[in-house]
């Protein structure tokens, strides 16, 4: 995904939606998605593997990596880079995939999911003349 994202940047393509797969019958990627074997080849006990992520976190990254232009995704994208041991894409330049910095009011807050929250509407009497 690294490699993907890195030339969608390149290439000057941002992506606004990322749908997350859903397998329906009788169709070749169900059949990879659920064996984690290629079936486009002979499938047997030696196939080659096919990497599947069907975990959350996992999913959640992948489409960071998609949308890495959505200063929301640019913390998990740095975690994601320091712990691949990609420093050096973390940076404002070109060549550079996120910022170092945040611009405020953007990014996830731990335990809020990102979400400001809501303030109720303040009661006022309307009164007539």
């Amino acid at each position: 995904m690294l490699n993907l994202a890195l030339w969608l940047k390149r290439n000057n393509f941002r992506l606004d939606q990322v749908q997350t797969f859903t397998p329906t019958p009788m169709a070749m990627a169900t059949a990879m998605y659920h064996s984690g074997k290629n079936p486009l080849r002979k499938v047997t006990k030696t196939s080659e593997d096919v990497a599947i992520p069907k975990a959350a976190g996992k999913r959640r990254l992948h489409k960071a990596f998609l949308r890495y232009h959505d200063p929301a995704n640019w913390p998990l994208l740095r975690e994601a880079l320091l712990a691949m041991g990609r420093r050096d894409l973390i940076g404002s330049g070109k060549k550079h995939l996120v910022p170092e910095w945040q611009p405020l009011g953007t990014g996830s807050a731990p335990g809020r999911g990102g979400r400001t929250p809501v303030r109720p509407a303040a009661n006022r009497r309307i009164q007539s003349r």
